[in-house]
């Protein structure tokens, strides 16, 4: 893999699995950081942005949890700002040592981001993104009641909050980022997609909304002009008639390709879907750039070899 500007994209539950204890989520991203460095070695610029699904989602029960007068519960768009600010002090933490102990002299940042969202997206309408605990329909139905929250049943399970989930518009913090990049420093920006912000009256307001970070880490790595943007998941490649007896992986495929996948509902919504979406996009919107889908483990093999699912249009 000849060398360039790279976005990586990190899932939440990358950083997050049956441990949700800090010291756990610090160790996991030891481990990953070990991974991504491989890329910095071969002379990449690394830019990486992360989920924060499971994070975002025990901050807003905790908060639930310890809701009083005196200590009210903060606000959705400030929790995703809370664990950006968090996962990114971890990776960065983690990318600085693994640097360090490879003799590698550069600098890591981690970057609050607001990502501007339109007002008027019809996903302000329709509220689909289920988020925080499990409810009884009598206890959602009180709270909608008592408030301007909405609660929607969730396949059987109980009832949950939902929001908006909104597509990115632009990064304020782009021209920061970009001069960051150029810099030559590592990059950690748009955690958790983001953190949502309307424009109004001149001002940037906090929105209760959780953008998609496959959506934004697409954004980031158009805007940036990036060779390359690796979204990286659990499997090495992406898979057409996944778990059945003619299970196909991808290997070299074109958007066109995806697309028709997509048409015949090959990936499942909410997990592979986003992501090859985001990496259509990506391509779609890059005059030369490719795209991949593979695990973090897999990266060695994807430097030396092109392993993965590569996205070309």
């Amino acid at each position: 893999m000849t060398k360039c500007k790279i976005v990586v994209a990190l899932g939440g539950n990358a950083i997050l699995s049956s441990d949700p204890t800090a010291e756990a989520q610090k160790e996991a991203l030891k481990q990953t950081a070990s991974h991504l460095v491989k890329l910095i070695q071969n002379g990449d610029e690394l830019i990486i942005t992360h989920g924060n699904g499971p994070q975002v989602g025990n901050l807003l029960l905790q908060n639930i949890a310890a809701d009083s007068e005196k200590n009210p519960a903060f606000p959705l768009d400030s929790l995703v700002a809370m664990t950006e600010g968090s996962i990114g002090y971890w990776l960065q933490n983690a990318m600085q040592n693994e640097l360090a102990k490879l003799n590698i002299d550069k600098s890591v940042v981690s970057l609050v981001s607001q990502v501007i969202v339109d007002k008027a997206d019809p996903a302000f309408e329709n509220l689909s993104k289920p988020i925080g605990p499990f409810y009884t329909e009598e206890e959602a139905k009180k709270q909608m009641e008592e408030s301007q929250v909405t609660f929607k049943e969730d396949a059987g399970r109980g009832w949950r909050k939902v929001v908006a989930s909104p597509k990115p518009v632009a990064i304020k913090e782009i021209d920061s980022i970009s001069a960051l990049v150029e810099a030559g420093h590592v990059v950690v920006a748009t955690g958790g997609g983001g953190v949502p912000v309307i424009e109004e009256d001149g001002k940037l307001i906090g929105v209760e909304a959780v953008i998609d970070k496959d959506f934004a880490s697409q954004k980031l790595a158009n805007d940036l002009g990036a060779d390359m943007f690796i979204v990286l998941t659990g499997v090495d490649y992406v898979f057409v008639n996944y778990n059945k007896p003619n299970q196909e992986k991808l290997e070299n495929v074109k958007v066109s390709d995806l697309k028709k996948y997509i048409e015949e509902e090959q990936f499942a919504p909410g997990s592979m879907l986003p992501k090859v979406e985001a990496v259509i996009n990506f391509v779609e919107n890059s005059p030369e750039g490719k795209a991949v889908i593979t695990s973090l483990e897999n990266l060695q093999a994807l430097i030396e070899e092109n392993a993965g699912t590569i996205v070309e249009k």
